[in-house]
């Protein structure tokens, strides 16, 4: 039987890739963009099979109506991916106060948004799927990008949660999280701030280290996205390309071995 999926930001990038293939196979998308007109190319040539809608995640009311009216259109919601948001690039000190607060709305709030509207939906059918798109920058970090790391680790932390509350109801909840990839995320959708030059040997550097082969092809993670939408018992945490595992991995280590030689010091703080 066909899946009914709801994406945000699905004019571009992963949501216009993982949209389009999940409509090839047969499967409904409830797609959701800034602008609807960048979702004309979906709807020519799938039909009724696209609910194309707008949607602006930042407000809150606007999404509790969006979820309702993909529940009434299509009778149910399967599967949500909560895909909405973009970059900021830029040195901590360099970050306004009005660009942390606009990461932060979309990238966390956005999510927190869509998720509360879907939740009672899913409850109500005694199933669903949450698939919150984050990134291996909400378990480790980089420099240059402080705030996108905090919004994906506050997405992080959200969803982990969120897992432990709903799965009672038959809900799951993943976090898909990626490394980078040839998206417009770092490119057309990328936000930057206003440089001081003595950060500028640290960006310089941040952006060397990357090679051509460090980006992976978006095109390339259709099919394992549709492997985690039907899996039966989909994981938490699903690290997306082949940089994250190893990345991740040794930033681990080196944080339980740092946990290791205070842990002395920690436990006498107990007090008793």
């Amino acid at each position: 039987m066909s899946k009914i999926i709801l994406i945000t930001g699905a004019s571009r990038g992963f949501g216009k890739i993982w949209a389009k293939a999940l409509l090839e196979r047969g499967d409904k998308v409830a797609a959701t963009a800034r602008n609807t007109a960048d979702l004309d190319d979906l709807v020519a040539a799938y039909g009724d099979a696209v609910f194309p809608i707008q949607l602006d995640v930042n407000d809150r009311d606007a999404c509790l109506t969006v979820v309702n009216k993909v529940k009434q259109h299509f009778g149910r919601i399967d599967t949500l991916i909560n895909n909405a948001g973009f970059g900021l690039f830029g040195a901590i000190e360099e970050t306004t106060e009005q660009q942390a607060r606009a990461q932060m709305e979309t990238n966390f709030f956005g999510v927190l948004w869509v998720t509360q509207a879907v939740v009672p939906i899913m409850r109500e059918q005694g199933s669903g799927h949450i698939i919150q798109v984050s990134s291996f920058l909400g378990l480790v970090t980089l420099p240059v990008l402080g705030l996108y790391n905090a919004s994906k680790y506050a997405v992080n932390g959200l969803s982990e949660t969120l897992a432990s509350e709903v799965k009672g109801f038959g809900i799951n909840v993943s976090l898909i999280e990626p490394n980078g990839f040839s998206t417009d995320w770092a490119g057309a959708s990328a936000f930057q701030t206003e440089p001081n030059e003595l950060y500028t040997p640290i960006k310089e550097a941040f952006f060397k280290a990357a090679t051509p082969d460090s980006w992976g092809k978006p095109e390339a993670t259709a099919p394992a996205v549709l492997a985690l939408i039907d899996s039966e018992n989909p994981p938490l945490h699903f690290l997306l390309g082949k940089i994250a595992y190893p990345g991740v991995k040794q930033v681990y280590a080196d944080r339980l071995a740092e946990f290791e030689s205070w842990k002395d010091v920690a436990a006498e703080a107990h007090g008793h």
